[in-house]
This record gives C-alpha cells, sequence and structure tokens, in this order.
C-alpha cells in the first residue's frame, strides 16, 4: 500500500519523478531525489549491437559508454558488487552460425570502465552468467562447443569445464549454496542439472526451446522459460524434477521474481509485452504490451520497476509492476541495439 502511494503521489506531481522529458516523445527514469556531488549510474545496459556496455543515471541520461567486444550479451554484479562480468559472445543472434567470441570482460562499477577479462581459450561463444554469492566464482554458458565453465575472476581463469549434455546451452541458475547448477539447453529441451563438485549430470525434460530462469527465495524452486512451449516450468532444486507448468503468453524470455516472492515477471517476445504470474497460485495474472519486442526482463533491486530492452528500436521500456502499466521509455544511442539492463547498487 505505501509503494502504491508513493508511485501515486509521483504521477500526480506535475515536474515529479515520472514526468516526462520536455521536448521528446519519450519519458524519462525517475530523477533522484535529492542530489549534489557526481552523478550516480543507475544502470548498465548491455548495448550488444554497439558492443558497448551504458552506464545511464536515474533520469535515463547517457553517462558512460564502455567498449567491451562484439556483441556482448548477459551482464552480472560480482558478490561484492564492485565489478561487472559481460559475456563476449562474438554472435548476435543464438542461432546464427560463427565461431564466435571467447572472454568475460570485467568492468569497474565505479570507475565506469573495463578492467580486465578471462580467457576462456578454446570455449566460444559465452552467454549466461551466475555468481557464486560466497565465493565470487562465476558460472558461464557457452555455445561452442556446448558447456558450462566454473571461472575464479579474481585469478582470472577457467577452473573447471563441464559436459551439459545437451546443446545450445543458453541461461544458468545456480541452486541454493551453489552446489547445483541449472542450465536451459535450449537446443534440445532439457535443463542439464549439474553438481559442480562431482560433474553429475542430470537431464530434466521441459517444454521447447527452455530460456532464462529465477530461483524463489527459498532457494526450492526454480522457474525457467520455455520461449517456443509459451509456459515456466518450475523445478524442485532438491529432487533436481519438473513439479509443475504455468501457461503464458508468446514466447517468455527472461524472467524475474519481485522482492517479496510472490510475482513472476517476464518478457514475451511473440507479445510484444511483459507478463505477469502468482508464483502462489501459479497462473499468470497480467499482460502489459510495451510497443516492440523485448529480448530481455530486469527488475529494479526494490521490485517497483519492470526494464525491457527492445533492441531494433533502441529503446528500454520502463513498466510498473505495481500498476502493471508502461510508464516510459529510455534512449539508447543509435545503433546501440539494448539487451539487458541491470539496475546498480
Amino acid at each position: 500500500m505505501l509503494l502504491t502511494a508513493v508511485l501515486l503521489a509521483a504521477l500526480a506531481a506535475p515536474d515529479g519523478p515520472l514526468a516526462y522529458a520536455r521536448g521528446s516523445e519519450t519519458l524519462s527514469e525517475p530523477r533522484p531525489l535529492g542530489g549534489g556531488g557526481p552523478e550516480k549510474a543507475a544502470l548498465a545496459v548491455v548495448e550488444k549491437i554497439g558492443g558497448q556496455v551504458g552506464f545511464y543515471s536515474a533520469a535515463g541520461e547517457r553517462l558512460a559508454g564502455v567498449p567491451v567486444s562484439v556483441c556482448p550479451h548477459e551482464i552480472v554484479l560480482s558478490h561484492d558488487q564492485r565489478h561487472l562480468y559481460v559475456s563476449d559472445n562474438g554472435i548476435l543472434w543464438m542461432t546464427d552460425p560463427g565461431e564466435g567470441g571467447n572472454t568475460i570482460s570485467i568492468l569497474d562499477v565505479a570507475k565506469r570502465a573495463k578492467v580486465g577479462e578471462i580467457s576462456l581459450g578454446k570455449f566460444r561463444r559465452p552467454h549466461g552468467l551466475d555468481v557464486d554469492p560466497k565465493t565470487g566464482r562465476l558460472v558461464v554458458t557457452v555455445e561452442n562447443p556446448p558447456g558450462l565453465l566454473l571461472a575464479d575472476p579474481a585469478a582470472r581463469q577457467v577452473l573447471r569445464s563441464y559436459d551439459v549434455k545437451g546443446t545450445m546451452p543458453h541461461m544458468v541458475v545456480l541452486g541454493p549454496g551453489a552446489e547445483w547448477a541449472f542450465v536451459s539447453n535450449s537446443g534440445t529441451n532439457t535443463i542439464a542439472a549439474l553438481h559442480l563438485a562431482s560433474g553429475k549430470v542430470k537431464l530434466i525434460p521441459t517444454d521447447a526451446r527452455p530460456q532464462g530462469g529465477v530461483r524463489s527465495l527459498d532457494g526450492r524452486f526454480i522457474y525457467m522459460t520455455n520461449s517456443d512451449g509459451n509456459s515456466i516450468s518450475i523445478i524442485d532444486t532438491a529432487r533436481q524434477d519438473r513439479i509443475g507448468v504455468i501457461p503464458v503468453g508468446k514466447q517468455p524470455g527472461r524472467i524475474a521474481l519481485t522482492p517479496d516472492g510472490q510475482t513472476l515477471v517476464y518478457n514475451l517476445q511473440g507479445d510484444n509485452a511483459m507478463g505477469f504470474a502468482d508464483a502462489g497460485s501459479r497462473r499468470q495474472t497480467a499482460v502489459v504490451p510495451i510497443g516492440g519486442r523485448s529480448l530481455s526482463l530486469t527488475l529494479s533491486r526494490d521490485g517497483a520497476w519492470a526494464y525491457g530492452g527492445i533492441q531494433d528500436q533502441d529503446r528500454i521500456a520502463v513498466v510498473s509492476v505495481v500498476e502493471r502499466k508502461l510508464i516510459r521509455y529510455i534512449a539508447t544511442p543509435k545503433g546501440a541495439g539494448p539487451d539487458p539492463a541491470l539496475p546498480l547498487p
């Protein structure tokens, strides 16, 4: 109720944080309340086509652009929140042929600069990323050859490789305690549950083309989208098995969970929309048109806003989670091709 009241008050204010940017057809991000000092970056946006990571203020202004590599895809924060890890895939679309890149770029959040990279050697086309919050180690999917890597960002080296027993490994989510990793094999319609210590693999059948996933707050479940199955699989992390499914709209790709653990939010590429589902009842509850095909979905750290990068329009849709409506767009440079927009601490 408090969050709703705040949002309504902001909307009512003539020059409040949700006001239109004067002289522009796009809306801006909420302006910072209070001020002084250098402007803080609120979002790190993977500009896939432009080959950069853009740092954007809370007002939607692009503060800096950091070149990384050709066609970067995914981005995560380090466990201490000081660095960003970016998968330098090297190929625009996962279905396109090509050798691809073989590095993970490391960016310093405060400096807004690239400070290093992890060479993946013979493993190419890195994509999905997750970080062990205790050790800081990184897991990353690779498409060529298909697999999963465990890397040490501090040492900037690959520690181990794993066979995912499938093709087109796309995204990865660590289970509780980072004992297991759950990889979406988009080409073979399975989720590979990988025991990181032993290398044991259990394949979990899913609907067509599994993609992005998110872990429940208690770690008991992972919710994994199925893009061509128009559904979300519910995976029991202890049993490494699918225990349920949520029918949703067309082509869900990325997915997030609100901080209260009750609402799943996901992009719907085939509907040019964002979808909402109740985790308890396992039912889709809302679909919000966003005016374009979003390839990504992230949530602000307080769960108030959902961000969807519309690559072919060079803009990011911002949706109010409480109101279930499109509020504004953030413009990126022409030809940037934005994908995920990662909220920063």
